[in-house]
């Protein structure tokens, strides 16, 4: 009698809503130049090192040939690791010969569900250089967009971009906005702070990101890059993290065969 009170106080206990039932687990990854260069060997270690999360968005794409072809191998391997996945691929960034790239996106359909095709941002195309890439999926009965950007290199100052960031909110004011990427500066930048009194938080604080060329003293990671932005008004953060996937490497020359960053990743609930 004792066992099935217990299992009814648990059922209680789950269906009050005090275990959260609407989580998406999210992962940011810039892969360095992901293109030919990257033998069959490395698309299937991203593939294992992404396979737990629910959608993945990607930076660095190649623009050229081979970085569309990339992406569908790699959803490719993702399919054998015995869950289905889609993905969609940009058209090359407005930047000039050797900033243009594309980005990615890669997601389980038995999880979230695409409402709108991807798509680049044309408001700022002037002023960003490589612009935003967008895409709305619905969870359950929540809705969220993704801005997925890739900022210019701290020495071309990323905030004169990232700046822009802000305005998006108002042009969009139906949306769940979700930034995230690589912004080449630190969450504790400035130019976040318009972000931040919207109620945007970031996913990782203080928590570098990108390869050194060697470790020193232990110490194997450089910058801190990349995160994930969301609104404390619409979303929990629940968890979140880096993969340190370097640790399966022999040493950073290894490791950075697959990419100078490592990936991040958040695990969030709808408020």
């Amino acid at each position: 009698m004792r066992k099935y009170y217990l299992l009814f106080i648990y059922s209680l206990f789950i269906f009050s809503g005090n275990i959260s039932i609407c989580q998406v687990k999210l992962s940011s990854w810039n892969i360095r130049h992901l293109g030919n260069s990257k033998s069959n060997q490395a698309i299937t270690f991203m593939a294992r090192t992404l396979r737990d999360y629910d959608i993945v968005a990607i930076q660095e794409v190649v623009a050229g040939n081979g970085g569309a072809q990339s992406v569908a191998k790699l959803a490719d391997e993702l399919n054998r690791t015995g869950t289905k996945w889609n993905y969609t691929v940009s058209n090359p960034t407005q930047g000039g010969r050797y900033s243009s790239e594309r980005y990615a996106y890669l997601w389980k359909p038995n999880h979230v569900e695409l409402i709108k095709k991807a798509w680049l941002d044309v408001d700022f195309v002037e002023d960003i250089e490589r612009e935003p890439y967008f895409i709305k999926f619905k969870y359950k009965n929540e809705y969220f967009t993704l801005v997925n950007i890739h900022a210019v290199p701290k020495t071309k100052q990323p905030e004169r971009e990232l700046k822009h960031l802000k305005f998006y909110q108002d042009l969009y004011p139906e949306e769940n906005l979700i930034f995230l990427g690589d912004f080449n500066l630190p969450q504790s930048h400035t130019v976040f702070n318009p972000l931040k009194t919207r109620g945007y938080v970031s996913a990782l604080v203080s928590q570098k990101t990108s390869l050194k060329m060697q470790c020193i003293s232990n110490e194997c990671l450089a910058s801190e890059y990349d995160n994930i932005f969301l609104n404390s008004k619409h979303f929990s953060i629940l968890k979140s993290g880096v993969n340190s996937f370097y640790k399966s490497f022999p040493d950073l020359k290894s490791a950075r065969t697959i990419s100078d960053h490592i990936p991040i990743w958040v695990e969030f609930d709808f408020r």
